[in-house]
C-alpha cells in the first residue's frame, strides 16, 4: 500500500495544486467565445498557472519519447482528449474540453471541463449533461471499502443507459508525487480493477463519453484522440480524496 495512501502533509500539498486547477477552469471560462484560438486559450492558462508559482504539469510530459508541447490539452468537438492547442478558432456550436494539470511543491492536481461555445444543439447539451452527471455518479463510489470497479460500473451504467459510448482506451488514475500513479480508474467494468479503495487515496476520475461509438483513434500528431465516427465527445474530470463516508473533491471550484 506504500504510496497509494497519502499522508496528511501530502494531501495538503495535493490540495494546493488542485485549488489552482479549479481556479484555472473558473478563470478561463470567460474566454471561451467564438473567434478565440485554442493556442490563445493555452497561453492564458499557462500565464495563470505560472502566476501562482506553479508549473503546467502537461508541458514537456513524455509518452513514447515525445514531449507534450503545450500547457493544457484542448479538444474540440470530435476530439476526445489530448488535443494540441493551435490556430483553430472556436465557433458557436462547438464544444471544447480543457484538461489542466498543475504541479506545485512536488505534487500534482488534475481536472477537466467541457464548455459550450455560444449556442449548442440540444443533442450536444444532453451529452455534456450526462457526462458530467456520470462523473459525480463515479465520485459517489470513491469511499473506503469499495473497489475501483464500483466507480467504473457507476459511470458505465449511467452513460450506456443513456445511449452513449464510454471510451475504453483511456482511463483515470491515481495522482500525487506523479501525474499518473496507480491505481488505474477505468470508466467501464474491468475484471482487473479489483483494487480496494482506502481512506487517504487520491485519484483522478475522468469519464470520456462519445455521442456515438466508444471507439477512438489517434491522429497523426501523435497525441490527439478522436472519435472513430467523428461524432462529438465530452470529458469531465476531478481529483478526489477517498474518505470513509463521503469523498472530497479537491478540484471543485
Amino acid at each position: 500500500m506504500s504510496g497509494l495512501i497519502k499522508t496528511k502533509e501530502e494531501i495538503d500539498l495535493i490540495r494546493e495544486s488542485c485549488k489552482i486547477v479549479s481556479e484555472v477552469i473558473e478563470y478561463i471560462k470567460e474566454y471561451i467565445k467564438e473567434g478565440i484560438t485554442t493556442k490563445e486559450i493555452d497561453n492564458l492558462i499557462e500565464e495563470f498557472i505560472l502566476s501562482k508559482d506553479a508549473y503546467p504539469a502537461f508541458k514537456g510530459y513524455r509518452v513514447k519519447k515525445k514531449a507534450f508541447p503545450s500547457s493544457s490539452c484542448i479538444s474540440v468537438n470530435e476530439e476526445v482528449v489530448h488535443g494540441l492547442p493551435g490556430k483553430r478558432k472556436l465557433k458557436s456550436g462547438d464544444i471544447i474540453s480543457i484538461d489542466v494539470g498543475v504541479k506545485k511543491n512536488g505534487y500534482y492536481g488534475d481536472g477537466a471541463y467541457t464548455f459550450a461555445v455560444g449556442e449548442i444543439s440540444p443533442k450536444i447539451a444532453k451529452l455534456l449533461k450526462i457526462t458530467e452527471e456520470s462523473l459525480y455518479k463515479g465520485i459517489e463510489k470513491a469511499i473506503d471499502g469499495n473497489d475501483v470497479n464500483d466507480i467504473s460500473c457507476a459511470i458505465q451504467n449511467y452513460v450506456e443507459g443513456s445511449g452513449y459510448g464510454v471510451v475504453r482506451e483511456l482511463v483515470g488514475h491515481g495522482i500525487g508525487k506523479n501525474l499518473h500513479e496507480d491505481p488505474a480508474i477505468p470508466n467501464f467494468y474491468s475484471p482487473g480493477s479489483s483494487q480496494k479503495l482506502f481512506e487517504g487515496m487520491v485519484i483522478a476520475i475522468e469519464p470520456m463519453v462519445n455521442y456515438g461509438t466508444f471507439k477512438v483513434y489517434e491522429k497523426n500528431d501523435g497525441w490527439t484522440i478522436v472519435t472513430k465516427d467523428h461524432e462529438p465527445s465530452a470529458h469531465f474530470e476531478h481529483t478526489v480524496l477517498v474518505r470513509k463516508q463521503k469523498p472530497e473533491i479537491l478540484t471543485k471550484a
